[in-house]
């Protein structure tokens, strides 16, 4: 190896002979020598090599520089410097055989030249050589060069790999659908679902399948029914596979089994489609061929009615999946007699609904069960099929009581309808009977099914019809005991007694209600009993009714009482003494709840003065007046100057005014001097208006420092400011600039 030294070279010469084994020395020599020929440049390494031939930077320098200098050339015709370059890898492994950076520049160089066999050895090499542990960075540069080479070569390094490296499966099956091997693509996707049954592998699956049928062959329907046993979505795949191979029966054999089997309504409008489209594809073909002359009408008819019955079955098909995905699906089940009564077809309604009735009772549906009972009892036209549709529904387990009651009910009104009062009477007596050993703390929904008011209120309509007076009596009385009656049972039972004469009867069930019930509901019924005591002896048992009115507002309440009072006190007057009415009202005043003792007291006066004439209100008047609220006592206090002026006393009506009128705030309370101020203008003269004047500006005076009125009167003043000022808003809005800034004083 020739070098021509020059007269700067003879100090770094004199340093590597003198050091002939430091690299740091032959390192500072090539790095002067960086500018010379790239031939001075790698004899300078050779040398050094020959020297230090262990030095892991100086092989990496040095191949990297040779490297370098033949990128972007053709392997071809630079053929000897490629041969070089390979057997200075060659021999940097024979001192570096375990470096991993080194082979993996010497295989990236390689996956460049087109000798197929030399790359593949270098690359087995490398896997020898190196540990398992760095084995996954040569696999990476392989698997590429692999992946460009493709046929049996790269077929082999992935089979290799996998044997190493599993987990790389689905990449290997990316690679072959980019090498078009469909095949070798569909049997690896299978062998990565045996290892990890994913959803991803089986939508990959899926989609090689579709657009390769046949890649699995013989396979392909047991791997298919696989996944769908797994329960992913594959019947149009498996009739597409069939259809591919021209198998038209069996893909048609495939959907009938799809159709029938499919558990959603996504999954079964999918697979629907498919084979109405596989159907109408038919149709067209064989019409096509019959136009040309190759096929028969029959041929088109039999397909057509085919496709016919086909989307005929689709409301019954998407049903099946329905009641499959819930066989107590109560609408599912209707929805299905619907479908065949649509198709009168009455024989399959029936077997419908006892296919319903049976999926009732061992889905356990409970209350809506009896939906299907009473539809099927419906159905039957004919009593005697509805009475045996009945029969079994009673008995079956409908969860409810309610739901219990209904068939019932249903029951007995449609002997009703047929007129067969009798027979309604046994069902209603049927189900109204209590079971034997009920307790209620024991007792399961069912059970309690005889506690419905509406089937109680049923029978006693039905023997009250039939004028069946101890049935009816024995009915309601049950209802009583039960404590299932309601006001209007009390009601109706009392009057039912009394149409048929039993009088006191009748007021025994008022008590036993009014007992029962207790108030507010006891105002109602106590009301009805007095009226209805009071028509049938009139005044004849006055003492008696005396006792029942006080007996009814002794324990009432307060807000309840007004009603009783003035009932009580039209019977007085009536039936009793003038003075005794009045003293009913008068009782009813101080008695009643606070916010209707005004009205009390306008009403006792009004009766005062109906009865006894204008001045014995006097006296009613003074008392509310005195034992009223002030704001309460005013408003009667204008009431009585109102009544005396009436009388012509037009000085105690003036008196009352000046009274009524120190008791609210002049400010506030405006109507009485309104009505002072109307009054004084018709019967006053100059000086009673002076002193009424002079009297609201002593109130106006007294009242000045009233917080509670300058609060009040404070509050009506902004009420007032704030109306005016959105009045003035909605005027001038529309003259308003939209873009004005707001600004307050402080920003001034």
């Amino acid at each position: 190896m020739d070098l021509d030294i020059t007269a700067e070279d003879l100090r770094f010469e004199e340093e590597v002979q003198r050091t002939p084994y430091k690299v740091t020395a032959w390192q500072r020599y090539l790095g002067h020598k960086q500018k010379d020929t790239k031939r001075t440049l790698f004899v300078l390494y050779e040398r050094a090599l020959q020297r230090v031939p262990f030095s892991y930077k100086l092989w990496k320098q040095y191949l990297d520089e040779r490297r370098k200098q033949l990128e972007g050339k053709n392997p071809l015709h630079w053929a000897l410097e490629h041969r070089k370059l390979e057997l200075c890898y060659e021999r940097a492994l024979l001192y570096l055989r375990k470096m991993p950076r080194i082979w993996l520049d010497y295989c990236g160089f390689m996956v460049g030249i087109p000798d197929v066999s030399a790359v593949r050895r270098v690359f087995d090499r490398a896997l020898r050589a190196l540990p398992v542990t760095l084995h996954e960075r040569v696999w990476r540069v392989y698997l590429i060069w692999a992946a460009q080479i493709g046929g049996v070569t790269g077929k082999r390094v992935w089979s290799r790999c996998l044997r190493v490296w599993p987990g790389r499966m689905e990449e290997y099956g990316r690679v072959c659908e980019e090498w078009g091997l469909w095949d070798e693509a569909a049997r690896v996707v299978v062998r990565e679902i045996e290892m990890n049954a994913g959803d991803d592998g089986w939508r990959r699956l899926a989609r090689i399948l579709r657009q390769h049928p046949g890649s699995l062959g013989g396979r392909a329907e047991m791997v298919l029914r696989d996944g769908i046993r797994r329960g992913h979505e594959l019947w149009t795949v498996l009739a597409a596979q069939f259809l591919a191979l021209g198998r038209v029966d069996r893909a048609r054999d495939v959907f009938e089994e799809a159709v029938v089997s499919v558990g959603d309504m996504k999954q079964f409008a999918v697979v629907f489609d498919a084979y109405a489209q596989m159907e109408q594809e038919k149709a067209a073909f064989a019409m096509e061929q019959m136009v040309a002359g190759v096929g028969s009408q029959a041929d088109v008819d039999l397909v057509l009615l085919r496709l016919e019955r086909l989307m005929d079955r689709r409301a019954l098909l998407a049903n099946d999946v329905v009641l499959r995905q819930n066989r107590g699906d109560v609408d599912a089940w209707l929805q299905r007699v619907k479908i065949w009564k649509d198709r009168d077809e009455q024989q399959k309604v029936k077997e419908t609904f006892e296919l319903a009735v049976a999926a009732m009772a061992e889905c356990h549906v409970g209350a809506r069960a009896a939906e299907v009972w009473l539809a099927y009892a419906r159905w039957s036209e004919q009593p005697g099929g509805f009475r045996r549709i009945m029969d079994r529904a009673v008995a079956a387990p409908l969860g409810t009581a309610k739901a219990v009651a209904d068939v019932f009910l249903s029951y007995a009104e449609a002997e009703i309808a047929w007129g067969e009062i009798e027979r309604a009477r046994r069902v209603l007596t049927q189900a109204t009977a209590e079971p034997r050993g009920w307790s209620l703390q024991q007792a399961n929904a069912p059970q309690r099914a005889f506690l419905d008011r509406r089937l109680w209120s049923l029978l006693v309509d039905v023997e009250e019809s039939q004028d069946a007076v101890d049935a009816t009596r024995s009915a309601y009385e049950r209802m009583l005991e039960l404590k299932i009656a309601t006001p209007q049972t009390v009601v109706d039972y009392a009057v039912f007694l009394e149409e048929k004469g039993f009088f006191e009867d009748s007021f025994r069930v008022y008590e036993r209600g009014i007992a029962a019930f207790g108030y507010p509901v006891a105002v109602e019924l106590w009301t009805v009993y007095l009226r209805r005591f009071a028509l049938r002896y009139g005044g004849a048992k006055v003492e008696r009714l005396r006792d029942l009115f006080e007996q009814s507002l002794d324990a009432c309440p307060a807000q309840y009482a007004k009603p009783l009072f003035v009932a009580f006190g039209a019977f007085e007057e009536k039936h009793g003494m003038a003075r005794r009415a009045l003293a009913v009202y008068a009782r009813a005043a101080g008695a009643v709840a606070r916010n209707e003792r005004l009205e009390m007291y306008r009403f006792y006066a009004a009766k005062t003065v109906e009865l006894l004439g204008a001045p014995a209100a006097r006296a009613v008047f003074e008392r509310g007046v005195e034992e009223l609220p002030d704001p309460e006592a005013m408003s009667l206090a204008i009431d009585y100057a109102k009544a005396e002026r009436q009388m012509g006393e037009v000085d105690r009506a003036r008196a009352l005014f000046a009274y009524a009128a120190q008791l609210g705030d002049p400010k506030v309370d405006k109507n009485v001097w309104d009505e002072w101020h109307e009054f004084e203008v018709r019967h006053g003269n100059e000086e009673t208006f002076k002193e009424m004047l002079r009297i609201k500006r002593l109130m106006l005076t007294k009242h000045s420092g009233d917080a509670r009125s300058l609060a009040r009167v404070e509050m009506q003043k902004k009420e007032v400011v704030r109306a005016k000022a959105q009045l003035l808003a909605a005027d001038s809005a529309s003259a308003a600039n939209p873009d004005a800034l707001e600004m307050d004083d402080d920003d001034l």
